[in-house]
C-alpha cells in the first residue's frame, strides 16, 4: 500500500482545560499538534487538519485546514468525511489515516501497522488495553459516499455504528510503557502527559 493521506481531527474544544483548541495547548514546550505532526507527517503522503472556524489560528503548522462539509458541526465523523473529500482529490490517495487531535504519543508506525490489516476490510481501527479507538483509523476512500449518506440521510453520529456496518478490523497495541493512544481531556491528563513526554 502506498502512503495514505492523513487528517488530524483538531476541532476538539478543551472545555475541561479552560476552553479553546485542545491541540494548541502546550505540552513539553510546544503545542500538542506539533508533537502529532512530527509523528504523523513521515507516515502520510499528505497531511491536513480538520477544524471549523478561522483557519488562521493553525497557520504556524503550514497544513491545509479542512472545515466540516456539513452544517451544524455534527461530530467527528464529519471531520473524517472532510478528510475523505480532500483525499479523493488525489489520484494516488486510496486511503485516509484519521487521528484525534489530542493523542500526542500516536505511534510512528501507525499507518504501516494498520495497512497490514486493510487487505480485506475497508476500515481498520487501532486498539489498546481492550479498547477500540474508532477515530484512530485507516479508511478506504470507497467509504466516502456511504459515510456522507449515513450522516446526511440518517443523522448517524456514532463511529462504532458506521464501522460495524462497513466492516472493520482492529490492530492491537501494547499499553506499556505508555499507551500510544493516551488522550488529553482534563488538567490531570495534561500533567501526566508532561511527565510521559520525557519518556518518549
Amino acid at each position: 500500500m502506498t502512503a495514505p493521506c492523513g487528517v488530524i481531527l483538531a476541532g476538539g474544544q478543551a472545555r475541561r482545560l479552560g476552553g479553546g483548541d485542545k491541540g494548541l495547548l502546550a505540552l513539553g514546550g510546544r503545542p500538542i499538534l506539533g508533537h502529532m505532526i512530527e509523528r504523523l507527517a513521515p507516515q502520510c503522503a499528505r497531511l491536513a487538519l480538520n477544524a471549523n472556524g478561522d483557519p488562521a489560528r493553525f497557520a504556524s503548522f503550514a497544513l491545509p485546514v479542512l472545515a466540516d462539509p456539513l452544517p451544524g458541526q455534527p461530530g467527528p465523523l464529519a471531520g473524517v468525511l472532510a478528510g475523505l473529500d480532500w483525499a479523493s482529490r488525489f489520484a494516488d490517495c486510496r486511503w485516509l489515516l484519521s487521528v484525534p487531535g489530542d493523542q500526542p504519543f500516536v505511534p510512528r508506525d501507525l499507518a504501516a501497522r494498520l495497512s497490514t490489516a486493510a487487505v480485506d476490510m475497508p476500515l481498520v481501527c487501532a486498539a489498546s488495553g481492550g479498547q477500540t479507538h474508532w477515530l484512530t483509523a485507516l479508511w478506504s476512500i470507497t467509504l466516502r459516499e456511504p459515510l456522507r449518506r449515513a450522516l446526511v440521510e440518517e443523522g448517524l453520529a456514532k463511529v462504532e455504528h458506521f464501522a460495524t456496518r462497513a466492516g472493520f478490523a482492529t490492530v492491537d497495541y501494547a499499553t506499556a510503557p505508555v499507551d500510544p493512544f493516551f488522550n488529553i481531556n482534563d488538567p490531570g491528563d495534561l500533567r501526566r502527559a508532561e511527565d510521559l513526554i520525557h519518556r518518549q
